[in-house]
């Protein structure tokens, strides 16, 4: 049997989710690939602990590719301008600076924020396309558009641009009847919104095997109340 290979949606600090769900229910080994979507980081209490297991996991020899999200994209740039700090610290960049126990993104060490810079917007693999929110097909490029890998809500796949390939995003969150029905289309949207536990459909961290195309939910452990694990 090949090596599986692993896509999982945004994590947003949910360490204890992400660990979960990596090592109890995937139980992730090191011949096996995993892919993550991006926005590892912000509205969850575990940040840092999420971005010390990525790196954890590398320096063991895991083969472990993220990509870089909008979140990742506001930290970085949090620093530049006090509109950009504002935007990120709306959308959850709190909880990452408690974390860190910071008070200011740029004292972050370097060698997360290093880290982050090195992410890119998008991995080719032979049958998947893999981008954090999707892809501008309005252009004849469609990985000329950054800005739509990192912001972009909807889009409708061409796949004659992109090598007869399916997309995988994460970015907007969707149920899991959504996310399962999505599975037979050309963009399969991979965020089950992890941090909005309690609300309907939502509330987990989802993993697509991508040779058999079975997902596996983790239902959070990072906010109060029950939590459990399933697979389809």
């Amino acid at each position: 049997m090949p090596p599986r290979r692993f896509v999982v949606g945004d994590i947003h600090g949910c360490e204890n989710t992400f660990r979960t769900l990596l090592h109890d229910v995937l139980q992730l080994q090191p011949t096996e690939e995993l892919y993550l979507l991006g926005d590892l980081i912000d509205r969850g209490p575990g940040s840092k602990g999420v971005l010390d297991e990525i790196l954890r996991l590398r320096r063991q020899g895991f083969a472990v590719d993220a990509l870089r999200g909008n979140h990742e994209e506001m930290l970085l740039r949090a620093g530049e301008s006090q509109d950009f700090l504002d935007l990120w610290m709306t959308n959850g960049g709190g909880r990452t600076l408690d974390s860190f126990n910071m008070e200011d993104p740029d004292d972050i060490p370097y060698s997360y924020r290093n880290y982050l810079l090195t992410l890119p917007n998008y991995i080719i693999l032979e049958d998947f396309i893999l981008v954090h929110a999707c892809l501008n097909f309005d252009i004849p490029d469609p990985f000329a558009d950054t800005e739509t890998m990192l912001w972009g809500r909807s889009c409708k796949v061409r796949k004659d641009l992109i090598g007869g390939r399916k997309l995988i995003c994460g970015h907007t969150p969707v149920s899991r009847q959504t996310l399962l029905k999505s599975l037979k289309t050309s963009r399969i949207m991979l965020d089950n919104g992890c941090v909005y536990k309690g609300m309907s459909g939502l509330g987990s961290l989802a993993a697509l095997e991508l040779d058999s195309m079975n997902v596996y939910f983790q239902e959070n452990l990072d906010f109060s109340g029950t939590s459990g694990k399933k697979s389809f």
